[in-house]
């Protein structure tokens, strides 16, 4: 696990979101975990390639997140590995989230999963997805920065 200077030690995160969304707000929520996922997230053996937030009854779940099980965790202590785990969040963001996500081509996606002085957070973000011509166009602008800096570079 990478650890950051802030007490931060990063499980995984989604590399991709940036490149398939335009990012909007982000927060920070906190996971409700069995132990035994717990254990799993401090080897980093997660995945949160293909999840997102969703609403019911007035709580944030998410959903399609894989934790693999604890390997020297007994049988029943082995949760499915893409359940639905709650996230929590205040009720004042749930609400805005709520509001936001009726909205056409909203989306609640993690970007990462992370330890902070030893509780399990997770960052997600408030994203629309992207058409087809904005990735090429920011492929396009990245490609133009990273030649700019080659012709230019101080030696």
């Amino acid at each position: 696990m990478a650890k950051d200077g802030n007490g931060i030690k990063i499980v995984c995160q989604n590399r991709k979101a940036r490149h398939q969304y335009h990012i909007e707000d982000t927060y920070e929520a906190g996971l409700v975990l069995i132990g035994a996922e717990v254990k799993s997230l401090r080897e980093s053996r997660a995945n949160i390639a293909d999840g997102y937030v969703d609403f019911r009854s007035g709580e944030a779940w998410l959903h399609n997140v894989h934790i693999s099980p604890y390997p020297h965790s007994g049988p029943a202590d082995k949760p499915d590995p893409t359940r639905t785990r709650k996230l929590l969040l205040n009720r004042r963001e749930i609400r805005k989230l709520m509001g936001k996500t009726q909205e056409r081509g909203y989306t609640i996606i993690p970007l990462k999963i992370y330890f902070r002085n030893g509780r399990a957070k997770v960052e997600i973000a408030l994203a629309k997805g992207k058409k087809l011509y904005d990735k090429r166009e920011t492929m396009r602008r990245k490609t133009l920065e990273r030649e700019f800096q080659k012709k230019y570079k101080i030696r």
